[in-house]
């Protein structure tokens, strides 16, 4: 009988051993879920983040993108404005002097100015001038007064008498008026050539427009953009 009781205590105590033990395993086991678990959630948290982080940086890299290229597209279409602008500013002068220089008188007294201007670069004895075929009579008739002008000229400034030989260069006339057609044309003007034409001075109205508009091009952005 006293065997039997010891039995079922050492039995109860084998089975309580094992109980214990068993809650013992299941609470560690518990933790090391609970663990990784946590492991797990803040490795995913930190990849939604880096992948949030990313696509925010993705996201304001377009912006920046976007906005650049839209703050050059206006700028490209303001600076191509102002360009259309000038340039509509220098066809309306130069239909304008076009105008102005029907008047023959005119034309006569500016083609003479042109020369001499270009007599007093070259400082030559001899000069061709060359200009359109339509105005080599005008031109003819501006040789005498332009060479006395420029002769005038130097000697008031140095004392120097120096005369200069003018002819018309034949060979070598500028293009004609412009026309609707388009191609090659000249407003006018002439070209002085010298040193067997390795020399020259353009003083057609087209280099004078286009040195002109060049040197004005501030003041008329101040006029009309007021920049």
């Amino acid at each position: 009988m006293a065997e039997t009781a010891q039995v079922v205590q050492m039995t109860h105590f084998i089975l309580n051993e094992a109980k214990d033990k068993a809650e013992e395993i299941g609470a560690k086991a518990l933790q090391e879920f609970n663990v990784e678990k946590q492991r797990v959630l803040n490795n995913l948290k930190e990849k939604l983040d880096q992948d949030y982080a990313r696509k925010l940086k993705q996201l304001e890299t377009q912006h920046a993108i976007a906005r650049s290229t839209a703050i050059n597209r206006s700028r490209l279409t303001k600076i191509r404005a102002r360009q259309e602008m000038v340039g509509k500013v220098g066809e309306e002068t130069k239909a304008a002097l076009q105008q102005e220089l029907r008047d023959q008188g005119k034309l006569k007294t500016f083609t003479t100015k042109l020369i001499t201007q270009g007599l007093l670069m070259l400082l030559e004895d001899e000069v061709q001038v060359r200009c359109r075929a339509s105005d080599v009579g005008l031109v003819q008739s501006c040789l005498g007064e332009a060479a006395s002008t420029y002769a005038r000229a130097v000697k008031d400034s140095t004392g120097v008498a120096k005369q200069v030989k003018l002819s018309i260069d034949q060979q070598n006339s500028l293009p004609p008026a412009p026309t609707a057609q388009g191609g090659p044309s000249c407003l006018g003007g002439v070209i002085l050539a010298c040193q067997g034409g390795s020399i020259t001075v353009d003083n057609t109205i087209d280099s004078r427009m286009g040195l002109v508009m060049e040197q004005a091009k501030p003041m008329i952005r101040q006029l009309l953009f007021n920049a």
